[in-house]
């Protein structure tokens, strides 16, 4: 392992120990929760907009593999001062280029858990887009 992958893994780890902006908002304008069967992943994301629908707040808990909590920690720092839009059009790739790591296809999923989850948070509360790649519409995110 080269010193760019294990500055990486390092980093996921960080946020996987010590996760940021940890714990749901009470009250929030935004909330949805999630799960991967496959793993046992499982996320719930709250929101708070601000004026123009900016994400002023944003918390999150869940429990699951290292990769799972470590991405949506890293997700919740990404999205922050994002509107509402953005982050629904936010590509998953964007995530993943933050984690910095190659997944495999299960780890994939784990990855982008989250992301989808924030994703229908936002479709619910207030309509974003919700890509046809999540598999849903308003109910809450179950990755198959």
């Amino acid at each position: 392992m080269n010193e760019f992958d294990q500055l990486y893994r390092e980093v996921i780890l960080d946020h996987y120990k010590n996760p940021r902006n940890h714990g749901l908002l009470d009250p929030a304008d935004a909330r949805a929760e999630g799960q991967n069967p496959l793993c046992g992943d499982e996320i719930t994301v709250s929101v708070r907009l601000g004026e123009g629908d900016v994400i002023e707040e944003v918390g999150f808990d869940g429990r699951g593999c290292a990769i799972s909590q470590a991405a949506t920690s890293m997700l919740t720092d990404l999205v922050k001062g994002k509107t509402a839009l953005e982050v629904a059009e936010m590509p998953k790739e964007a995530l993943l280029d933050e984690l910095g790591i190659p997944l495999t296809p299960v780890r994939l999923k784990c990855a982008i858990l989250g992301l989808g989850v924030i994703k229908v948070a936002l479709h619910k509360a207030k309509g974003t887009p919700l890509p046809e790649e999540w598999g849903t519409s308003t109910r809450d995110l179950v990755l198959d």
